[in-house]
């Protein structure tokens, strides 16, 4: 019997995420989810709802709405952005902030769930915002030009991960005084300074061996998360900046089309025990160097090295950190080098173009010796959930409890090991 075609309809489909939920888990994990339960039910919830949004699933960090109407996604998102900021007038350190990205586009529907590009480009979107803004495609900012008391500020193309062409992007302003301004004739009130951003660009390897490229890219994805432990930067995602790797291609474009103040790249060679790593912080707009540094060191030292580089970025960027970041980005994962580099193996495999069996079976290989190495150590046992989640989704191992694997793996870890949310991957 010939299977059903896959139902597809037109829809504005909403992402969003919590701005720094592995920091807020890591500091407070109950109060985190209680001041999130609460912003649900009094702010994001009612809002959606009202607008005739539907929720599709909801994740530790994030959600996934659908709406028949764009402008009612734009409104909506707006009037929640618009909440959550009066709500943090009062918050202090507890405050928490949402990115929110929407896409006017062709999805598929299967049960409850959706998929498709048009799924894809939101997210996307999302993960380019910043805290507390609004992104939009530029089909939606078509749709609700003229039809929403906003201002739509043009940010220009992006290329994205797996999404073929450049979208491009525009950013909603999000601020209800300006509505309200533009309503009476007034002009808009003056913006705040731009927070500092940055753009982590993977490192290049030049062992001369080209199976050293995972090395350099762990490298680069932990530089990433270390700067992400800091609230008063905003750091752009690996799926973002990973995109320029390979390409020769001028600092400022980098900065234009990612939207950052400055950008980080570097180079790594490792012979041996030994490691060398060159980095430059430069200002995206101007082209000049803000830092720039080089260390020769032992292969064990490499955390000390990434928490130095960590260390000079927030500071060339003139960012306080507090005792509590510091605190965090000075934590070691582990002290067993042999467990990390298993793990980068891991990493790079999972994030890799082959989405396979073996592939599959690969990372469940490398985690697994690494746990083995080191029980504490967190990272590999987040690396196992998401290949039983990929598996789960693909069938090739043929297990029935892969989706009980994939959400239940942090229970296997020693009680000695703190969570680590599924996004520090």
């Amino acid at each position: 019997m010939a299977e059903g075609r896959a139902h597809r309809r037109l829809a504005a489909i909403l992402a969003a995420d919590v701005v720094g939920y592995s920091r807020l888990m890591e500091t407070d994990e109950a109060g985190t989810l209680a001041r999130l339960k609460t912003l649900r039910q009094n702010i994001i919830d009612p809002s959606i709802a009202s607008h005739s949004g539907r929720i599709v699933k909801l994740m530790g960090d994030g959600a996934l709405v659908e709406f028949a109407s764009v402008v009612e996604a734009v409104t909506s998102a707006v009037e929640i952005q618009n909440k959550m900021r009066e709500h943090n007038a009062d918050a202090g350190d507890n405050a928490i902030w949402l990115r929110i990205g929407i896409n006017v586009g062709d999805i598929i529907v299967e049960g409850d769930d959706i998929y498709g590009d048009g799924v894809n480009i939101a997210a996307r979107l999302e993960a380019l915002a910043e805290p507390g803004g609004v992104f939009i495609s530029r089909t939606a900012a078509d749709q609700v030009r003229d039809k929403v008391p906003i201002n739509i500020e043009d940010r220009g193309d992006f290329a994205v991960k797996n999404i073929a062409r450049p979208i491009q992007v525009f950013c909603v302003v999000v601020d209800d005084r300006l509505a309200k301004a533009a309503q009476r004739g007034e002009a808009a009130p003056s913006k705040p300074p731009r927070t500092p951003s940055i753009a982590v660009l993977p490192f290049v390897n030049i062992s001369g061996d080209a199976e050293q490229e995972y090395f350099a890219d762990g490298i680069s994805e932990d530089i990433i998360t270390d700067l992400s432990k800091v609230a008063g930067l905003l750091v752009i995602a690996r799926n973002s900046s990973f995109t320029y790797k390979g390409k020769s291609i001028d600092i400022r474009t980098v900065g234009r089309e990612l939207g950052v103040t400055s950008v980080l790249e570097g180079s790594i060679r490792r012979a041996g025990n030994r490691v060398r790593i060159t980095a430059q912080l430069i200002d995206a707009t101007a082209g000049t160097h803000l830092w720039a540094d080089r260390y020769d060191r032992d292969l064990t030292d490499i955390f000390v090295v990434q928490d130095e580089v960590t260390r000079q970025i927030v500071e060339a960027l003139k960012v306080t950190l507090t005792p509590a970041e510091s605190a965090r980005i000075a934590r070691t994962p582990t002290r067993n080098i042999e467990a990390h580099d298993l793990f980068l193996r891991g990493r790079e495999a999972l994030f890799g173009p082959e989405k396979t069996k073996e592939s599959f079976e690969r990372e469940v290989a490398l985690f697994t010796q690494a746990i083995e190495l080191d029980p504490d150590y967190a990272e590999p046992y987040v690396g196992l959930a998401h290949a039983y989640n990929h598996d789960f989704q693909n069938h090739w191992s043929g297990r029935t409890d892969s989706q009980q694997l994939s959400g239940t793996t942090a229970g296997w870890r020693s009680r000695r090991t703190p969570p680590c949310p599924m996004r520090t991957l």
